[in-house]
């Protein structure tokens, strides 16, 4: 079973608009509302390649109910932890010359809630995958994702993370299976330039070195770079289309590579559909299905399992 933990989960309202005019009143070309948060949308994309997962977090309120319903509606499992007070959050990211993004800030997670978590994550056996993506609001303790790690270090479960910065170095210690920082994420973390790819490489390599299983580089247009357990690099370029909406394309990745990597046990079929998992959400306006998926595959889809 695949496991996916958003902490602070939301309602996204996309809205496209020609031209955006801070200080005047915009008409929207275009708007919709989707379940967000970045393992909400790993779990989206997992149920769109038939895989089946079981999304964890915390809602609230009404927006919390309609949030619930999207993700059943769209073939996911849940199991959220409702709490008392507050509202889950409602996100509005703009599509127009440019993309932008107004988050909200979430409602307050209590310590009886993050208890509560915890013994939800006693449920995941050996051999299960745990997905932990995304920040953390400020309501929850900064060390949570190591937390969590610590607490199942012993049960044998592949993990993988994407977050940044602190977040992302602070549990390398407890081996996750993958991590996916993109390029200027790398560069962050390191406080360096990378222009070339041996650089990336080199980089990417020290995350390996200090505890990471197999390091995962999204490159937007130049593809991405795997660096898997064994020693090997894998190098990918995406296919070419127009860029819709980015924001899900990585989580889409992720979503993509798990799919690829439990139906063929291959490491560079499971990059392949990772790249194609993400580049389909990117050329539309919200997360890939199978069919836009299995378009951009370079071979047929019993390839991977699909």
């Amino acid at each position: 079973m695949i496991y996916t933990v958003t902490f602070n989960p939301s309602l996204d309202y996309v809205v496209q608009i020609e031209n955006l005019t801070l200080g005047e009143v915009n008409r929207t070309s275009c708007e919709a509302i989707y379940p967000g948060g970045k393992g909400n949308n790993v779990s989206v994309v997992l149920a769109n390649l038939g895989m089946k997962s079981r999304a964890l977090g915390f809602i609230a309120g009404f927006t919390g109910d309609a949030l619930e319903k999207m993700l059943t509606d769209f073939g996911c499992t849940t199991d959220f932890i409702r709490l008392k007070e507050g509202m889950t959050r409602i996100n509005v990211k703009i599509n127009a010359s440019e993309e932008s993004e107004i988050n909200g800030q979430g409602p307050e997670i209590t310590a009886e809630a993050i208890r509560e978590l915890f013994e939800k994550l006693e449920q995941i056996q050996e051999g299960d995958i745990l997905v932990l993506a995304g920040s953390i609001p400020n309501t929850l303790p900064e060390d949570i994702y190591e937390r969590i790690m610590e607490r199942l270090a012993e049960r044998k479960i592949h993990i993988v993370v994407d977050a940044t910065k602190d977040l992302l170095l602070n549990v390398l210690k407890y081996h996750p299976f993958l991590i996916k920082p993109n390029n200027h994420e790398l560069e962050e973390l390191f406080g360096v330039t990378l222009k070339q790819e041996e650089d990336i490489i080199v980089y990417a390599r020290k995350l390996q070195e200090m505890g990471a299983v197999n390091v995962l580089i999204s490159m937007a247009g130049d593809g991405a770079l795997l660096l898997t357990e064994d020693g090997k690099v894998y190098r990918k370029m995406p296919p070419k289309g127009n860029v819709v909406n980015s924001v899900g394309a990585g989580d889409s990745m992720v979503a993509g590579f798990l799919t690829g990597y439990l139906n063929t046990n291959n490491y560079e079929k499971a990059l392949q559909l990772g790249i194609a998992a993400g580049s389909a959400s990117a050329f539309l306006s919200w997360l890939a299905g199978k069919d836009e998926i299995v378009k951009l595959l370079q071979q047929p889809p019993e390839e991977y399992g699909l």
